[in-house]
């Protein structure tokens, strides 16, 4: 294969082989780079997720080459397999279903193993679905924080997103159709009523991107609940200046009753969110919206 650039720790070691770290399409076969073609044509094998997944892929473009699988069931042993074809000068093309290994995918421990014992490792970049959601969000770009998937256990998935709480930078995430309403639902309460982007299917026949609100991107989930892969991109707290606006046009009471109409949140939770949105303890909101209720009752 044609020489890639390596690292000082590798150039001793011209016997051994490498590991490619190939991105793959993430809908659309044809998103896929030349450079990442000649890999998959030129490796003596190619380590995928799923092997009948690839095989589609890899037909598509008439190239016929040994497979075997590396998924998170047998990552353990299987790297260390691998690591064996390496040392002996294999050349090895790592994939995973869609997008970039590693990233929220299997490979990690390979390339762990491959560092370790001093193997070079070459990415080849392509497709993400972060980043093609973050571009076509309309949100903040400038700076952002990436979490992967939030726990599916909904304790320690609260856990996740309240240390996210003060993050001032968009923060983007993925996450299973069936379980995004409660996603949602724990992130409105959690980080507040932010402004976010649902982005689905990207690249793909019914791709979609859904503009508004927490509480609305809530609403809408729960009116039609989505399919395919998810990527959620939630905009940075809003800045003290708006949150006075917003205040001033708004009040406590009428917030309230506003989260428990679109997001078909209970008096309870609806309050303690509006308090952490207004920066007030929940009794102090508590008092607030039972003096605007005297108010209307008594104008």
């Amino acid at each position: 294969m044609p020489r890639e650039s390596t690292s000082r720790a590798n150039v001793n070691s011209p016997a051994r082989g490498c590991l490619y770290l190939v991105a793959t399409p993430i809908g659309n076969l044809e998103d896929i780079t030349l450079r990442a073609l000649r890999i998959l044509r030129e490796a003596d094998q190619i380590a995928c997720e799923d092997t009948r997944h690839t095989r589609k892929l890899l037909e598509h473009y008439d190239i016929h080459k040994p497979l075997v699988s590396y998924h998170e069931h047998n990552e353990m042993t299987r790297a260390a397999e691998l690591l064996i074809s390496l040392e002996q000068g294999a050349k090895i093309a790592l994939v995973t279903d869609a997008g970039m290994p590693v990233v929220s995918d299997p490979g990690f421990q390979l390339v762990s193993l491959c560092r370790r014992h001093q193997i070079r490792v070459v990415p080849v970049p392509g497709p993400s679905a972060l980043l093609g959601a973050l571009s076509a969000s309309g949100i903040a770009s400038d700076e952002f924080v990436f979490v992967g998937f939030l726990p599916s256990r909904q304790g320690e998935r609260r856990r996740a997103l309240d240390r996210l709480r003060l993050e001032d930078r968009t923060t983007i995430l993925y996450e299973a159709p069936h379980r995004l309403e409660d996603c949602l639902a724990d992130a409105l309460e959690i980080l507040g009523d932010r402004p976010g982007c649902l982005a689905r299917e990207i690249t793909k026949l019914h791709e979609e991107f859904q503009h508004g609100r927490l509480s609305q991107l809530l609403e809408l989930a729960r009116e039609n609940p989505p399919r395919g892969e998810i990527t959620l991109v939630l905009g940075p707290p809003e800045n003290h200046a708006a949150g006075t606006l917003r205040e001033a046009t708004v009040s406590l009471a009428q917030r309230v009753d506003e989260l428990i109409r679109q997001a078909k949140l209970d008096r309870k939770d609806a309050l303690k969110l509006v308090a952490r949105e207004r920066g007030l303890t929940r009794r102090a909101a508590y008092q607030e919206m039972l003096k605007a209720r005297e108010q209307e009752r008594n104008p």
